[in-house]
């Protein structure tokens, strides 16, 4: 795998999916798997993608009971993606659950453990009122952040404003996946705690996620370069 840049599928079926990773020669890139698109296709859609050479992060946000979580979690082992997560509001057991069902389901695939923190969709006065969480935003990720590491989590989705603080928590091997990643020229649509795949990468992300920016671009294929070239830029 080149770049830690996944582009997020959020079309409603394989047919879309493939006709648009094609018309843009954007097979064998990284990809995010959503709900609308596995709900729709389910495992078989794996196995396509990765008969592709795509590198997979399977973004179904577990959330139930531990013994539930660990189950699906052995389940979905089999699919051998690089990456999957659950919502870290589930409690460290849950998430403990969760890691052991992966080592259970295949034993010879390491696929990384993710926790989501706090939805980029989400801001500080989202979280005061519907979650009633006390605290800053940045203080609830990192809590939850080092939660989940405690119970075995690779890493965690959180947004870019995070990442810095998480590794300085968590370490520097502690993955940080960053969505709301745009163009500087893109608009921001439902997530609130957006930034450049430049910033992101002076700034703590270790993967970033991409949608819309490229998806809905004008050329599709342009923006996941530019993506690439700002992600570089970032080292500087």
């Amino acid at each position: 795998m080149g770049a830690p840049i996944y582009l997020a599928l959020d079309f409603p079926d394989w047919n879309t999916t493939n006709q648009f990773l094609l018309k843009h020669n954007l097979t064998g890139i990284p990809v995010k798997v959503g709900m609308e698109l596995f709900y729709r296709e389910g495992p078989a859609l794996i196995e396509k993608l990765k008969k592709n050479d795509h590198s997979i992060f399977l973004d179904l946000k577990l959330h139930d009971i531990p013994t539930t979580v660990k189950h699906a979690m052995r389940n979905l082992a089999q699919l051998e993606v690089d990456m999957v997560n659950v919502h870290a509001l589930g409690g460290g057991e849950m998430v403990q659950a969760a890691k052991q069902g992966l080592m259970e389901g295949n034993v010879h695939h390491h696929t990384k453990l993710l926790a989501v923190t706090i939805l980029t969709s989400m801001d500080q006065a989202n979280m005061v009122q519907d979650l009633r969480l006390p605290g800053s935003l940045a203080s609830n990720v990192i809590h939850l952040a080092k939660a989940a590491q405690q119970n075995g989590a690779d890493g965690v989705v959180c947004s870019v404003y995070e990442a810095n603080a998480v590794k300085d928590a968590c370490g520097s091997s502690f993955l940080t996946v960053t969505p709301g990643i745009r163009l500087a020229n893109a608009q921001g649509d439902d997530q609130k705690r957006i930034a450049t795949p430049e910033y992101a990468k002076q700034h703590g992300s270790s993967v970033i996620v991409v949608g819309r920016t490229v998806t809905q671009a004008a050329s599709p294929k342009e923006a996941y370069e530019q993506i690439k070239g700002e992600w570089k830029n970032g080292n500087d």
